[in-house]
């Protein structure tokens, strides 16, 4: 299902909405993503004052963005990440839950202004980059359970 310009309107605003209410979400997502995930943050040794980590969030929502219009670097641009993210040992089962992560983060930092409207949109959203995740992912002979 394709979003629709509402979804990709709703979903700018609270990307937007957490940029006002939080700025810079990169401690509470990747806080999120180590519970999540605790073996990926021994991969941010050398990330000591978090530049890194700041930057890959920044990809992921440029790529979000692309996405949301016209999806003219976001696939190509997954699967290199995809690739890239497999040679320095991030799994591609937790590469592909990035997203997610970052969504599940977003709705905790907006609490009561997160709607089922912009839930409805993320997981519209999620669904399609999950799957172009995974055909990237297929391409290249990588799995995604």
């Amino acid at each position: 299902m394709s979003l629709t310009e509402q979804e990709k309107q709703l979903i700018e605003h609270s990307i937007e909405r957490v940029a006002e209410v939080a700025g810079d979400p990169s401690r509470q997502v990747y806080a999120r993503l180590f519970a999540q995930s605790p073996e990926m943050e021994a991969l941010f040794v050398l990330d000591t004052d978090g530049n890194a980590r700041g930057h890959m969030l920044s990809e992921s929502l440029d790529c979000i963005f692309d996405f949301l219009g016209p999806r003219a670097y976001a696939p190509v641009l997954i699967q290199s990440e995809l690739t890239n993210h497999s040679n320095v040992g991030v799994p591609p089962r937790v590469f592909a839950t990035f997203f997610t992560v970052v969504m599940e983060t977003f709705r905790e930092l907006l609490d009561a202004e997160w709607t089922a409207e912009t839930d409805a949109a993320w997981a519209t959203l999620l669904g399609e980059l999950d799957a172009v995740v995974a055909e990237q992912a297929k391409k290249y002979g990588m799995e995604v359970v």
